[in-house]
């Protein structure tokens, strides 16, 4: 009877264990990591001031369009630097759930179809919480207000009690930054405005995609033609460019990314237009091009007539500046940022894809007679080497002293879901416990045998050397069904005036075709010498 309830004792404990959701493994031993997004890489809601209702304006699909003219479009005050919001009701917030990662996860929450396109931190948080991290212990997120000013000092306090949450949460371990395009300005911003307390709290910071320089095409045509934050198909349920167009003419943090006019840039990025002017009375087409300082008039009288109708009323919406003059000022404080000695700073960027960097309106056949027309022509590019928003030439050019500089291929949000960056960071962030991971060239060299033997026949000295590696990577274009690649070399050495003192080696290399992400090397060597 004992051995037969033991049984069923041991058959429910089974199905227990069968029943019961594995637990997530958690590493003790990782600091704890703040993810922070940048320009419309939060989610932002709207609060009645009156009742206290809240919705969530940034991003829906329901009304999106609608909601956003009413209560997202705003004004800039010079005197505080805040953009309000156009509705004198409404207060914009960003929601705190899950420790931040709420925010900075999945945009739209909501959305079904087509989900990837709203992903923001979405991969790199469920990758982390593979290595070991814990949301609310070692993993946080700061999503932020995008319309402001990187250097707004609300945003900046907001950051600072993050950060003392953060390490205080992780009994007093210092935190990981990841920081991923604009969200690489406030990082920048808060070090140069609060030195001590980033080197309190911080321990690394890692910056993704940052535009430390600036983001000249994208930023250029933005002014003109507002920008579009999804692309395909699903672009018809979010935002018209129209309407963030006008959301981001009043908004501090872009002017922030306009082309820095100190950097010395390879090429400079132009504003180009094509433009027909009359001559002693006769029509010509000439293309007239502008450098960053200049193209600021064109913006100015471009916009100069431009204007939005909220709640019935005609609202001027002009080239703002007020905004200018903040931006510049906001350009000296990142200029003279420096990394504390106790912090670690890294920067990750994009390449391979082609980036807009001058841009051109009108061309000979159909150029731009009047200069406020230049909202109804599409812009054509030339391009540099980028994330295909960021320069290369920008991201990698933080003036920060870094610890390393990895460029890697990959779209400006997209790379926030590469593997190769996922190895990286691992690395990194020491989740990954593998010394021999070279993240500049995404591979693992493991050694795996070593013999050297030395003896001495008939006055010679004999060393022979063994060795043995695995490279482990991802690249899987070379499979088993390859011969092995062998190569040779001798060396020969005479001890010059001394013919006595003569030396000879001779190794043989054999590369194995790689099987399953791993390829074997040996290496065998013989050295003769002899000295008198």
């Amino acid at each position: 009877m004992a051995s037969l309830l033991e049984g069923i004792v041991e058959s429910v404990e089974m199905w227990l264990k069968l029943i019961k959701k594995p637990q997530p493994y958690v590493d003790p031993t990782l600091d704890p990591v703040l993810l922070v997004p940048g320009i419309a890489g939060s989610i932002l809601k709207a609060v009645d001031d009156e009742n206290g209702k809240e919705e969530r304006v940034w991003v829906r699909i329901l009304a999106a369009d609608y909601k956003f003219r009413t209560k997202l479009w705003s004004r800039f005050d010079p005197s505080t630097g805040r953009t309000v919001s156009l509705d004198p009701k409404t207060s914009i917030v960003v929601p705190e759930d899950r420790n931040g990662l709420y925010a900075i996860d999945v945009l739209d929450p909501d959305m079904v179809i087509g989900r990837e396109c709203v992903y923001y931190f979405h991969d790199m948080i469920v990758e982390m919480i593979k290595w070991g991290f814990q949301e609310g212990k070692t993993l946080f997120g700061f999503g932020y207000d995008f319309r402001q000013s990187n250097r707004l000092q609300e945003t900046l306090d907001r950051f600072s009690a993050k950060l003392e949450s953060i390490y205080n949460a992780s009994g007093g371990k210092k935190i990981n930054i990841i920081s991923h395009s604009m969200g690489g300005l406030l990082v920048k911003c808060f070090m140069s405005l609060h030195a001590d307390v980033f080197e309190k709290y911080v321990k690394n910071w890692i910056a993704i995609a940052a535009p430390f320089q600036g983001a000249p095409g994208y930023i250029a045509s933005t002014f003109l033609n507002g920008m579009s934050f999804v692309e395909g198909w699903e672009q018809n349920f979010f935002i018209s460019k129209w309407s963030m167009h006008q959301l981001l003419i009043e908004c501090p943090s872009v002017y922030e990314l306009m082309a820095c006019l100190d950097f010395d840039w390879e090429h400079i990025p132009l504003l180009e237009v094509w433009r027909e002017k009359l001559v002693d009375g006769n029509s010509h087409v000439i293309l007239e091009s502008y450098s960053p300082v200049e193209s600021v008039e064109i913006f100015n009288e471009a916009l100069s007539s431009n204007m939005v109708i909220h709640n019935g009323v005609n609202i001027p919406l002009p080239y703002n500046w007020e905004i200018l003059k903040w931006a510049n000022e906001t350009r000296k404080i990142l200029s003279r940022a420096k990394v504390p000695s106790q912090v670690k700073f890294f920067n990750i960027y994009g390449i391979n894809m082609k980036t807009p960097h001058s841009v051109c309106y009108g061309n000979e056949e159909t150029p731009v007679k009047d200069l406020q027309e230049l909202r109804y022509f599409q812009p054509t590019y030339v391009c540099v080497d980028g994330d295909g928003t960021v320069p290369a030439e920008s991201a990698k050019a933080d003036g920060l002293n870094a610890e390393a500089r990895v460029g890697v291929p990959g779209e400006h949000r997209g790379i926030l879901c590469d593997h190769h960056v996922f190895r990286i960071l691992k690395h990194w962030l020491r989740a990954d416990h593998d010394p021999f991971y070279n993240p500049l060239n995404d591979y693992v060299i493991l050694p795996t045998a070593f013999e050297m033997e030395r003896h001495e026949e008939k006055g010679l000295q004999v060393t022979s050397l063994k060795e043995e590696w695995e490279i482990i990577s991802e690249n899987q274009d070379n499979l088993g069904s390859e011969k092995p690649f062998v190569s040779s070399i001798t060396v020969s050495h005479n001890g010059g005036n001394n013919q006595s003192s003569r030396a000879e080696a001779c190794a043989t290399i054999v590369v194995h075709p790689q099987n399953e992400g791993k390829q074997r090397v040996e290496l065998n060597a013989v050295s003769v010498s002899v000295d008198a």
